[in-house]
């Protein structure tokens, strides 16, 4: 497949899922809202080339260096995963209905049970309000705890997202790094 999906391919993004890059026992798993077409396209998270998941996660300090989406399955080495709320790729994410959310929240809770992180943190404020019915939650941590994994959110890295600078995201990722190495 080329490094930019086509148009068509694309289109034919639509409603795909990508496999959780997960393992039992992770630092932080990390939980997008769901996948873009882009990335359904290349079946890689985080994959559009305007999205700064994979930058803020290294300005944050949880990489060694910046990786490409094609290295995720790195990311397990690094004691680091991914998911999504929802699993099914769309153009946007307001494409998603409240109830697709609550139920990706369930089955979010779900698989943090059986593979136990230290840490969730959910990329997006009002995925997270929507998904767990925490209408105030703020970036940062939260009271919540599932089984033994506290909660953390963070902003969502998407680009659309612009009033989050790219020093404010890698702000935001380097207070959950702190806080995963004490």
């Amino acid at each position: 497949m080329p490094i930019r999906p086509t148009k068509d391919q694309l289109a034919a993004a639509q409603d795909k899922v990508i496999p959780d890059v997960i393992a039992p026992g992770l630092d932080v798993l990390f939980c997008g809202i769901n996948p873009g077409l882009y990335s359904g396209a290349l079946g890689l998270h985080f994959a559009r080339p305007g999205n700064r998941f994979w930058p803020a996660l290294h300005a944050g300090g949880f990489t060694p260096r910046l990786l490409d989406p094609s290295e995720q399955h790195e990311l397990l080495d690094l004691g680091l995963g991914i998911t999504n709320v929802v699993a099914r790729t769309t153009a946007r994410a307001d494409e998603l209905t409240g109830d697709e959310l609550r139920e990706g929240g369930k089955t979010l809770v779900e698989k943090v049970l059986e593979n136990e992180p230290r840490w969730l943190a959910v990329l997006g404020i009002t995925a997270y309000r929507t998904a767990f019915g925490e209408k105030k939650a703020k970036v940062g941590p939260q009271e919540r705890v599932i089984g033994k994994t506290g909660v953390w959110v963070l902003p969502n890295p998407s680009g659309l997202n612009a009033h989050w600078t790219p020093a404010g995201l890698a702000g935001e990722f380097a207070a959950l790094r702190a806080r995963v190495v004490t």
